[in-house]
């Protein structure tokens, strides 16, 4: 038989052997004497990470150490080509080692970024690194970029993005104020995993002008950063009282704003559901961030298991759930909740869990005897399953010279009859998409007489009936077979109770005296025999006789503890005191003798537990007891304590078997005593362990007590009062019994096979004290139930089982076991029945019948098996099947097969949760104790017809005032042949009562149909489900609503002389919501619906639809018709529900293209609205602004200058002529129209600069208030001068607009409009 093993040298220092085919790791501490000498081929002791990320300023180091004898030589490849270190003057490799050092001062780290794999070879093999991918850090500046302020209504969800750019390694972001502060986060303000900071809802605080993101770069230690973000959150009820308090509008122009309370959506991620991917061992992290109004709280949970709370933990606010070292018990959905008062919202995130290749096993160094055979295995998992190759040498085996004594398969070399000289390095590389592991495994010849490394002599000591353990550490090769001998015995000690490892230790489970003595032990191999020498020595164990007891002491008063012991007289005790587990205080009151503790003078501070400690070199014990310190008192009252032990302690009556014990009460301290419990010590087989004996009344002071054989007894006594327990008395003298025969046998016999041709017979071993004599032996018989033989027996010692082997499978046997010792037998033991070893069933099932009840439902009938084919104890039938195919198709898509057990012997069995109108197989076996038997032929059999599923979708499109179309896919379950579809439908009007239901019918084939003369802007509620000739399957439904009808839709009226108009509907259409006055559901299919637009005045137009998609960034793009430009794009906040948007400053008589389009983050479109064609209307009339002539301007310039030589002359004749009636009663009559003129700046009198800067109706703006509106704004209008007359529009309503920019001089030249309140409402939409 071949010997298959093998060491593994790891520091010299572990040798791991296979031995026949167990594999058996021994560690021996080789010395450098043993080492010194032996080949090895290179093994890679040091070498740098995979991936190595460089610091571009400093030099770098590649690690590459390497061991072996000779000590191997090191080379280098750079992108899989040779790397000649000596040609490079920048780089070194240091002396007997394959370590690299580069230096790149002065020059460029890019230019040795690559691939490095470092070789050391030797002339045993050759051993290769990993791949070592070398990369420069980098942390790039962030890309200039022009941030306009973010104007948002306070309540409505923000997020400010990051964007950093990418690095290497990436940068970790966190985000920070002007006086790098960081920013405040809670459960509404939160920074995502990407960096992104989001607001679930914004509040007025949220307004600043430094929201500034930084991104650190960890392995340069720099810091960039991007430009800051301006925020202001505009309160737009504020806004909507201002406006119309001016123009005495008593309507809320932003009626449908979405600042108010609200459910949770989410904002990342999107959808209602998302995946992610996570690696075995790597950490999962998953986020889900929800906007709403109140803040919502986010909730995790994981639909198919628990959460792992070992390995799980929660950041960012509950936003984000993170699970370290992943497994694939981590794969599954996982549930994030966001809820506040209003409702909550769901997210579903799918993980899958793969993983990168990791070791089962790795190949392990060989260290192998000429003509021995070894095995390398390179077990690894992963997923997806890794490609494994090996290579001999660094070259792979496919290209390396032919070895016939060498053999791969898969993860395994085999090497057979291995040859002196055949030494090589093996390196096992296995990969996928994720990574690869590499890993180097010698296979070392070596042919080595045995040496014994254990030290000659050595004297082992333990205590009795503890374990012991001699050592014999050997190392040769081939490995050297270790046998033991004790003293001048002949005999190799390998039974009970000896154990001999597989690295050639002793045990001896439980030592005794006898088991002193000297050890020999010899290893050997075909190449010589080395032996060696130790000894072993037992000693007694060390024990507290007198344990010391609860004292309470009077102050002032004395207390003593005793602490007597018993210990090895060959082995030296220690005696310690502790007090509260701590050293005793330093105090000369506290007085240590060999077996006792005095306190003198006892105080308070005293009180404690006290404890005794007995250490020798091999064991130790201890005690313990409480001193309580109390006042001495004059009178004391009646104390009640325990009484004290029995003294003086006879026996008389001596029998064989029995003896009589007297003894005298002690102190009963005013309890009368109520029982005596006499105890007993069995000095032959238990000593120092104390069994209740019996138990007499308080007021006798003698038992009778019955004895057993071959005992040392000592007996001693303890009285109970209603305190409790005295102590025990003194120990009474020792009383002898003699050996006799055993008294009983043993119990719990059974008779149990564990293999198919054994029968383990086993049973409770005697205790010391029922084996009545020394020499304690089992009789052990046993014979074939009803069958004609004598009773076999076998005698056992030491033992609690006895295996009979080449029995027949599980046929029954009577079992006995008989107590026996050296002065005669036990009583005559009852035989038990038990049954040999079971075996897998050898027949399968016959006669196998399916009758099936209907679609979902059969029953399986056979014939049982022979109770002589199934070979054991029967467990019951497992019955197999599975569905090959629906009776529609005519491939077979065989899915996952079940199984049903049926315990006991049973013929029938009934298979439920089937599918109607398949093809089944099925296939039955019989299972027993050992296993499960052969299948039985497949059988096959068809299910009827049933009710098809649900279609698979119902999908509403093509809404119109009047019609919709409906479209449905068949069902993904037919269960049979469709014969048609049925669709029934009602109206629900605003108290959602149904209205008449209207039914129809479709055959199989119809996937569409447009229903017409529907109600427009009604409700309908669609019932939809398929049909089989078994019947109608379940309904799904679906609702829409038809489109508002258009003539609702009414247009403002501008007229250029007249100016605005009134609607005639009550609420301005420009500022008005589209939302009908009835609930919606959300329409299948886009995530628009009634989109429609209108022309309003020359240089606008509105466009309203309705939204009910997750993503927030909404744009109104437009473009001339038939133009070649990029779209026009302005951002709209995407709220769900109706929305309108009034685009501004269209060229007149100009045909647009417009849409409505959702984007996410990288402005990539989600969604996206049918185009529509709008046509802006021709100029009516050159319409002239006078106050841009300059006619005008010269006319009443000069008008006012006529005006001011009046005045003049006016003073000069008043000043000549004295006072005139007239200008008296000027000065009493004022006309409060006509103002004179100021002479400081030239305005009229109702202009001065001491009133509130606002402008009469119809008057003009001053010069200095001009109206100006910057490129990039929807609408800015200024009242009077300064800064304070900035005004803002909802966002929501109308769009985004910026605030006002403080004008230059030179722009107050500039004319403008008068601000009529026609132009002032076209300002603010």
């Amino acid at each position: 038989m071949d010997r298959k093993w093998k060491w593994v040298l790891s520091s010299g220092a572990l040798l791991v052997i296979f031995l026949g085919r167990m594999t058996t790791a021994l560690e021996v501490p080789l010395d450098p004497k043993v080492l010194e000498g032996l080949p090895q081929p290179p093994t890679i002791t040091h070498q740098s990470p995979k991936d190595f990320i460089i610091d571009p300023r400093e030099n770098i180091l590649i690690y590459c150490e390497a061991k072996g004898k000779p000590h191997p030589s090191f080379s280098w490849t750079r992108n899989g080509t040779h790397f000649d270190v000596e040609k490079d003057s920048k780089v070194l490799m240091k002396p007997s080692s394959g370590t690299l050092v580069i230096d790149i001062s002065g020059e460029k780290a890019e230019a040795y970024e690559g691939i490095y794999q470092c070789t050391a070879r030797n002339e045993h093999g050759t051993a290769v690194s990993n791949n070592i991918v070398i990369r420069q850090s980098r942390s790039p500046l962030w890309s200039k970029e022009r941030k306009e302020a973010i104007m948002v209504q306070v309540g409505v969800s923000l997020v400010l993005q990051c964007r950093p750019p990418a690095g290497l390694p990436p940068p970790i972001i966190f985000w920070m104020d002007n006086n790098f502060q960081r920013l405040p986060q809670n459960t509404r303000v939160s920074q995502a995993l990407n960096g992104d900071l989001y607001f679930s809802n914004v509040l007025l605080d949220d307004t600043r002008n430094d929201y500034i993101c930084y991104a650190r770069f960890p392995h340069t230690q720099t810091i960039q950063q991007k430009q800051p973000i301006t925020v202001k959150v505009l309160d737009m009820d504020a806004i909507n009282e201002t406006v119309a308090a001016m123009y005495n509008y008593t309507n809320n122009l932003f009626v449908d704003s979405p600042s108010g309370e609200r459910r949770p959506s989410f904002m990342a991620p999107l959808g209602r559901s998302s995946t992610q991917m996570a690696l075995r061992g790597g950490v999962l992290e998953l986020e889900c961030i929800a906007e709403g109004l109140p803040t919502p709280e986010v909730s995790w949970y994981k639909e198919s298991g628990d959460l792992p709370s070992s390995r799980m933990s929660f950041h960012n606010f509950q936003k984000t759930l993170k699970i370290a070292d992943v497994m694939e018990a981590d794969a599954g959905d996982y549930r994030c909740t966001a809820k506040n008062s209003l409702g909550s919202a769901h997210h579903t995130i799918k993980v899958n869990v793969k993983a990168a290749p990791f070791w089962i096993s790795a190949p392990r160094n060989l260290i192998l005897a000429p003509k021995e055979t070894g095995i390398l295995t390179c077990r690894v998992s992963g997923d997806p399953k890794p490609q494994i190759a090996w290579s001999v040498n660094g070259v792979p085996v496919e290209d390396s010279p032919k070895d016939m004594s060498r053999k791969v398969e898969d993860d395994t070399v085999i090497l057979s009859d291995v040859q002196t000289g055949s030494s090589a390095v093996y390196q096992c590389n296995a990969s996928n998409e994720f990574g690869y592991l590499l890993a180097n495994a010698f296979v070392n010849v070596l042919a080595e007489a045995p040496r014994v490394l254990t030290p000659p002599n050595n004297v082992y000591q333990v205590i009795t009936n503890n374990p012991a353990f001699l050592d014999c550490a050997s190392f040769g090769s081939p490995i050297p077979t270790i046998t033991w001998f004790k003293d001048s015995q002949t005999s190799i000690l390998n039974r009970d109770p000896y154990v001999i490892h597989n690295n050639g230790t002793l045990e001896i489970n439980v030592a005794q005296s006898l088991n002193s003595g000297k050890y020999t032990c010899i290893a050997s191999n075909n190449l010589g025999t080395k032996e060696n020498h130790v000894y072993l020595e037992v000693k007694e164990p060390t024990r507290i006789l007198a344990q010391p007891e609860y004292m309470v002491v009077q102050r002032n008063r004395k207390a003593v503890f005793e602490c007597k012991v018993k210990h090895d007289p060959t082995l030296i005790p220690t005696m310690n005191w502790l007090k509260d587990n701590g050293e005793l205080p330093d105090d000369e009151r506290f007085l240590v003798d060999t077996d006792s503790l005095t306190i003198n003078d006892v105080t308070e501070e005293d009180e404690g537990t006290y404890t005794c400690v007995m250490n020798t070199t091999l064991d130790q014990d201890s005690a313990s007891a409480m001193l309580t310190v109390v006042e001495a008192t004059p009178t004391p009252a009646i104390v009640y304590e325990e009484p004290d032990p029995p003294t003086d302690l006879e026996l008389t009556d001596q029998r064989e078997r029995s003896v009589q014990l007297t003894w005298i009460p002690g102190d009963e301290h005013n309890s009368p005593t109520q029982k005596f419990l006499v105890q007993y010590e069995d000095l032959l087989h238990q000593a120092g362990v104390w069994h209740n004996l019996t138990e007499e009344e308080g007021t006798k002071t003698t038992a009778h007590l019955d004895l057993s054989p071959y005992a040392y007894y000592s007996f001693r006594v303890l009285a109970l009062n209603h305190v409790g327990y005295s102590q025990p008395s003194q120990p009474s003298r020792q009383y002898r019994t003699n050996p006799a025969a055993p008294d009983v046998n043993p119990t719990d016999v059974q008779g149990v096979g564990t293999e198919h041709n054994n029968l383990v017979i086993s049973w409770k071993e005697l205790t010391g004290l029922q084996s009545n004599g020394p020499g304690l032996q089992y009789k052990v018989n046993w014979r074939q139930k009803d069958v004609e033989e004598d009773w076999s027996s076998e005698t056992v010692a030491n033992a609690s089982k006895y295996v009979v082997s080449g029995t027949p499978t599980f046929v029954p046997y009577e079992v006995k076991v008989q107590a026996v010792n050296d002065y005669g037998n036990g009583p005559a033991p009852e035989a038990v029945v038990g049954y040999s070893g079971e075996d897998v069933p050898m027949s399968a099932p016959e006669s196998v019948q399916v009758l099936v009840q209907n679609g979902t439902l059969a029953e399986v009938h056979w014939e049982p098996v022979l109770t002589s084919m199934v070979r054991g104890r029967l467990q019951g039938y497992k019955v197999s099947y599975w569905r090959e195919r629906s009776l529609h198709q005519a491939e077979a898509q065989q899915e996952e097969q079940q199984v049903l057990a049926f315990s006991g012997n049973r013929t029938d069995g009934r298979l439920p949760g089937l599918k109607p109108y398949s093809l089944y197989t099925l296939n039955i076996r019989v299972v027993n104790g050992k296993g499960e038997g052969p299948l039985s032929p497949n059988h096959n059999f068809e299910t009827p017809e049933g009710v098809p599923g649900p279609p698979s979708f119902l999908r509403i499109k093509n809404t119109n005032m009047d019609s919709l179309t409906l479209e449905w896919g068949p069902p993904q379950d037919n269960n049979g042949r469709l014969t048609g579809y049925t669709l029934k439908y009602q109206p629900v009007n605003n108290s959602n009562e149904l209205g008449p239901v209207e039914e129809m019918t479709f055959p199989a084939n119809e996937t569409t149909i447009t229903l017409a003369d529907l109600k427009y802007s009604t409700r309908y509620k669609f019932y939809f489900n398929a049909k089989t000739i078994k019947g109608s399957g379940p309904t799904i439904t679906e609702e829409a609503i038809t489109i508002m009808d258009e003539a609702f839709i009414q247009q403002p009226i501008v007229d250029v002389v007249k100016g605005y108009t009134e609607p005639h509907l009550p609420i301005s259409p420009i500022t008005q919501s589209l939302r009908p006055q009835f609930y919606k559901v959300h329409p299948i299919g886009s995530a628009f619906t009634n989109v429609n637009s209108s022309v309003v005045g020359e240089e606008g137009a509105v466009i309203s639809w309705e939204y009910f998609g997750p993503d927030k960034n909404v744009y109104v793009e437009y473009i001339v018709e038939n133009s070649k430009e990029d779209w026009t794009k302005e951002f709209v906040n995407g709220s769900s529900g109706s929305q309108t948007y009034l685009i501004k400053g269209l060229k007149p008589g100009t045909s647009y293209r417009v849409r409505v389009v959702v984007k996410d983050h990288s402005e990539a479109t989600i969604h996206s609205t049918e185009e529509l064609v709008i046509t802006l209307p021709a100029m009516k009339s050159n319409q002239v602004d006078l106050a841009t002539q300059g006619w005008f301007i010269g006319l009443m310039c000069a008008i006012a200058l006529l005006i001011l030589v009046l005045l003049i002359i006016c003073f000069i004749k008043r000043n000549k002529g004295g006072k005139y009636p007239v200008k008296e009663k000027e000065d009493a009559h004022q006309d409060p129209e006509i103002q004179p003129m100021k002479d400081d700046d030239g305005t009229f009198g109702e202009y001065s600069d001491t009133e509130d800067h606002k402008p009469l109706k119809g008057s003009r703006t001053p010069s200095n208030g001009t109206v100006k509106r910057d490129d990039s704004d929807d609408s800015l209008v200024d009242y009077g001068e300064g800064g304070d007359g900035q005004f803002n529009e909802d966002g929501s309503f109308i769009g985004q607009y910026s605030g006002k920019k403080e004008k230059d001089t030179h722009e107050g030249n500039e004319s403008s409009e008068a601000p009529s309140p026609v132009n002032a409402m076209n300002s603010f939409v």
